[in-house]
């Protein structure tokens, strides 16, 4: 038996588009002999539609394009993920997240999603209503247990019971010969790794091959990475295909490759370039914008968002901006021109240091009789800000902001001012990450200036400016926040770590008093396990202490 795996980028909401795709990935599986093809979660609409599926035409209109859909499916089946209603006389939630056996121009069968994920990134409760029963598809004289993401992941991460349910086990109870598996699984670091394990965990336990289709994509703040897979009945993962990008491909069950399939891009930094890359390339185009433009300050969080957005979007549409002060070193302009230059994208150069001073003077009377201070640092960053929204407007660029996780996290950075922007690309970067993945990137020869990376990192806002002026050393620093931002550790266990008190106190002030600006910030890519935003819902107004 061969099946054709299509591994595709939809759009949310795109019911056309991502019908013509699912069509297309479909007659190209069908090239290569695919007897079955199965298609990820929500494909037709695309994941996650969240509140979307309020609208009174969106479900309609997505069963509608499954009823095309079917029309256009004769001798193969094709197997493809949506939303449903719920059933008329059933109580609970309007909504299904289901996918529909397709086949001989007819919807033959439909299989209701059973364990509704709701915590992290995921609020299916929200929507949906589970499945009630878990039943093989009965084809072509064989037993198909299909299954929608969540189905399979019936443990966390720390092997805690998870659901009271399993359906793998209520399928291979009833005797199944395959198991499929819809999915959209989005990425963050170490994600591919865990699903290949988790997979060929279940292969072991169903004693079936298990095929496992993910979601390939940027939407909004989440990146899918593909790396769909093949797991034979005995756990081995024996064909895997390449992460972040669109791929068919049509697999032989009765003939796997032997051995197991190497992880295609095993490099933590590789992992994380490719998603930041898709993940903005996604997010510019299918908001609609062609083009991009980004503050250039010399510095290393600057250069490594211009390098990631001329390889997304290339380099003729990135405009890069830079803006000294009078502060700002004769190094910081010539690195970020040297880095334009290798990159081939536009940079252009405007002085700050006469709108400067003329808010000065404009502020003057108010401030009589106080001394300078971070008002008048930040005055400088909120004028850069100013710059680079007139020329996202003039020029209709998607602005991108070029803070790390780091300096949100601990709030050192400026409402208004470097925070502008549609987009924080590297937002979920520490900064080690950020010294990384920028070191990787040079790898095979400097691109982004090494004078870039070496010099001590500083906002350049006051004379000899240093990040480390006001912030811990960022591996002592990215090391708390790990514990407090992602473990959700209590000071007093982190200080059991081997952290400095006053410090640790320090630091989970400032994460916990910056809430207010971090729900202003830019929608960034996610690519740890906890990045700010959809995932982590903190209240602003809050008097807990641990």
């Amino acid at each position: 038996m061969k099946v054709g795996i299509a591994q595709i980028n939809g759009v949310i909401g795109d019911f056309p588009g991502n019908a013509k795709r699912l069509l297309q990935a479909y007659r190209e599986c069908l090239e290569h002999g695919a007897d079955i093809v199965v298609t990820p979660e929500l494909s037709l609409c695309g994941y996650p539609p969240r509140d979307l599926v309020f609208k009174s035409q969106f479900v309609p209109k997505c069963l509608q394009a499954l009823d095309y859909l079917a029309g256009e499916v004769k001798d193969v089946p094709l197997l493809v993920g949506h939303v449903d209603h719920n059933d008329a006389n059933r109580p609970g939630k309007p909504f299904r997240n289901a996918a529909a056996f397709l086949h001989q121009g007819e919807i033959r069968a439909k299989v209701r999603k059973t364990l509704l994920p709701t915590y992290d990134v995921f609020d299916e409760r929200r929507y949906f209503e589970h499945g009630d029963r878990c039943e093989p598809i009965l084809w072509n004289g064989l037993r198909l247990g299909v299954t929608i993401c969540e189905d399979i992941w019936t443990e966390d991460y720390l092997q805690r019971p998870f659901y009271d349910r399993d359906p793998v086990q209520e399928l291979s109870a009833k005797g199944i010969d395959l198991l499929l598996n819809l999915s959209a699984s989005p990425f963050h670091l170490g994600k591919p790794e865990v699903r290949r394990e988790l997979m060929a965990d279940v292969a072991r336990e169903a004693g079936v091959p298990v095929v496992y289709v993910n979601s390939i994509g940027g939407n909004d703040q989440l990146v899918f990475d593909g790396h769909s897979l093949v797991a034979a009945a005995d756990g081995r993962i024996a064909v895997q295909l390449e992460g972040f990008r669109e791929a068919c491909r049509t697999v032989d069950l009765d003939d796997l490759p032997a051995g197991e399939a190497p992880l295609p891009q095993p490099e933590a930094a590789g992992q994380l370039h490719d998603a930041l890359v898709l993940g903005l390339r996604d997010y510019t185009r299918k908001c609609g914008f062609r083009s991009v433009c980004l503050g250039l300050s010399g510095g290393i969080d600057s250069a490594l968002t211009a390098v990631l957005a001329a390889e997304a979007l290339g380099p003729e549409n990135v405009h890069g901006l830079t803006m000294p002060s009078p502060f700002s070193s004769g190094g910081s302009v010539d690195d970020s021109v040297a880095l334009a230059e290798k990159l081939g994208i536009r940079c252009d150069t405007v002085p700050i240091a006469g709108t400067f001073s003329s808010v000065k003077e404009a502020m003057a009377p108010l401030f009589a009789g106080t001394r300078e201070d971070v008002t008048e640092e930040n005055m400088q960053a909120r004028i850069r800000g100013l710059y680079l929204m007139s020329l996202s407007n003039k020029f209709g660029h998607l602005l991108l902001t070029t803070g790390n996780k780091s300096e949100l996290a601990v709030g050192y950075c400026t409402i208004y001012g470097d925070m502008c922007g549609g987009l924080a690309v590297i937002s979920d970067l520490p900064k080690t990450r950020v010294y990384e993945l920028s070191r990787w990137i040079n790898r095979n020869g400097e691109i982004i200036p090494w004078n870039t990376i070496d010099k001590p990192p500083s906002a350049e806002l006051r004379p000899d400016q240093k990040d480390q002026d006001t912030l811990p050393p960022y591996e002592v620093l990215d090391a708390i926040l790990e514990l407090y931002v992602e473990r959700h550790l209590s000071a007093e266990e982190i200080i059991g770590h081997g952290h400095d008190e006053t410090l640790v106190r320090w630091i989970q002030r400032r994460v916990d008093l910056n809430e207010w600006k971090r729900q202003q910030a830019a929608p960034g890519l996610r690519v740890t396990s906890k990045a700010f935003g959809m995932g982590r819902r903190m209240p602003i107004v809050q008097g807990f202490e641990s």
